[in-house]
């Protein structure tokens, strides 16, 4: 009788039955091993999770001081029933990792969500050689590739200080954990004061506690005088735009930072000023070497433009096939962001 296959995909998540743990699941399970904190990816409910030292303070944060979870170091191994997991740098945020899984010489990579580039806070991807690897396709599409970081921060930078000198605030949707540190790290402070709605301050105070440095910050709180804002950047989620809690500023210009914003129409749908083409995950150049640096044959394509990069895939001559999970990529960018 064969063994069973060392990775199996179910309607609880991905699956290593030899070990009984289920990697990002989407569903309560016994043992969760996790990619990264955000919350398609870490679910409430299961009994125990395993993740990297950086992110367990957020995925308490998120899903209570109460779980059951322990850390593991970048590069670490742990060995469940002879079944070794290997976490290694995603490049994806704060904390981010593939998984790396080995059996009797089979390999298989969780990769999670990932991005190539060096962002300066997010650690960098290590490709992994493997035999299988589970990669997302959040942007696979050709049309999807990004500037470097350096030059969307001018971008940013730029757009700031002319609204300074207009005399409106510059408001900037960003998810509260990645995409808003990467801004609040590399755009000029020369220009003025960074304001941070609740949820971007809340995620701030965790990484600076745990040892991470994020530049200075001003939390937004009631009652503060709307002139405290002239002239500053202001670092909210996207649920924020459009809302109550920006008619505090008097006079203000909007923004989103998004790889969504690479799309002609999408700012215009969100009813802001500008769009700024900023991603935490790989662009379509990313993609394929992320899949070309594995040397696996086989691919499997989770979410995102799934069919369409399979079929590419396959065109190049790799084993490559489509599965169906739960993960939203950085759809949740233009939607949900309160925590």
């Amino acid at each position: 009788m064969s063994e069973p296959r060392l990775i199996t995909f179910t309607e609880k998540g991905i699956y290593c039955s030899l070990a009984d743990v289920y990697i990002d699941p989407w569903k309560p399970v016994n043992k969760a091993l996790i990619t990264h904190g955000h919350s398609d990816h870490a679910r409430y409910g299961s009994k125990a999770y395993i993740a990297t030292h950086k992110s367990v303070p957020i995925i308490k944060f998120r899903l209570g001081s109460h779980i059951n979870i322990s850390g593991v170091a970048y590069g670490e191994t742990i060995t469940i029933n002879g079944v070794h997991f290997t976490f290694t740098p995603a490049g994806h945020i704060i904390g981010s990792a593939q998984i790396k899984v080995e059996y009797r010489g089979e390999i298989w990579v969780v990769s999670g969500d990932y991005k190539l580039e060096n962002d300066g806070i997010s650690g960098l991807y290590e490709p992994i050689k493997c035999h299988h690897f589970i990669t997302e396709s959040t942007f696979g599409l050709p049309v999807f590739k990004w500037q470097p970081q350096a030059e969307i921060m001018q971008e940013i930078s730029a757009w700031w200080r002319e609204n300074k000198e207009k005399g409106e605030v510059s408001v900037i949707a960003a998810y509260s954990l990645g995409k808003a540190q990467r801004i609040i790290n590399n755009v000029d402070h020369t220009i003025g004061q960074i304001f941070t709605h609740g949820a971007v301050e809340n995620t701030n105070e965790i990484l600076r506690k745990q040892g991470e440095i994020i530049a200075s910050t001003t939390r937004i709180v009631q009652g503060q005088k709307p002139s405290l804002f002239d002239g500053g950047l202001v670092i909210a989620p996207p649920s924020a735009l459009n809302s109550a809690w920006t008619q505090r500023f008097r006079k203000y210009s909007d923004a989103i930072a998004s790889g969504w914003m690479n799309i002609r129409g999408t700012r215009r749908r969100r009813s802001v000023d500008t769009g700024f083409v900023l991603s935490d995950h790989a662009d379509w150049d990313e993609l394929n070497e992320a899949v070309a640096m594995t040397g696996a044959e086989n691919i499997y394509v989770t979410h995102g433009y799934t069919d369409i990069y399979t079929k590419y895939l396959v065109e190049k001559g790799y084993n490559a096939r489509v599965v169906k999970t739960q993960f939203t990529g950085e759809t949740a960018d233009l939607e949900m962001d309160t925590e």
